[in-house]
């Protein structure tokens, strides 16, 4: 049985360390990355991707359940679990964005201040989530299809 992948989360923020700020749509560019996100120039971390079911991992080992946002990523999925056999796949949303896979999320120190060990929980099998470039620019929205290609 073939799962199926969905974006259920898409967020950005305005200014470095600042809040995530959640949408329901966003239009997705080769310019820009996540509309409005500071950290959106062109490069290969230009939009990060988190698997919920990694997350949830790690929120297991930390015995406590937090919001995504937490995690400061761009976009978040359901259905799949990112691993190095990813990187340089593409990753399609809804009916026109298409992002590159360039490497894993390291975590950083903003997760100790989300939750004591937390950045721990996220370091071992790309539970932090990916980075990724825009190939083709797209709308998205939650609910939308994923496939990896």
């Amino acid at each position: 049985m073939v799962t199926k992948i969905e974006l259920i989360g898409i967020a950005y923020k305005t200014v470095k360390r600042g809040k995530m700020n959640p949408v329901f749509c966003a239009n997705v560019t080769k310019e820009r990355g996540v509309e409005n996100d500071v950290f959106g120039r062109p490069g290969k971390r230009q939009v990060t991707v988190m698997s919920a079911e990694q997350w949830q991992t790690a929120c297991n080992i930390i015995e406590t359940e937090l919001d995504w946002l937490a995690r400061r990523a761009n976009l978040l999925i359901s259905g799949y679990e990112f691993s190095a056999q990813d990187v340089g796949k593409k990753l399609h949303i809804g009916n026109d964005l298409i992002l590159e896979i360039t490497g894993e999320t390291d975590p950083c120190k903003k997760m100790q201040v989300a939750h004591p060990n937390l950045e721990q929980a996220l370091l071992p099998h790309w539970r932090g989530g990916i980075t990724c470039k825009v190939v083709q620019t797209g709308l998205i929205q939650n609910g939308d299809t994923v496939q990896l290609k």
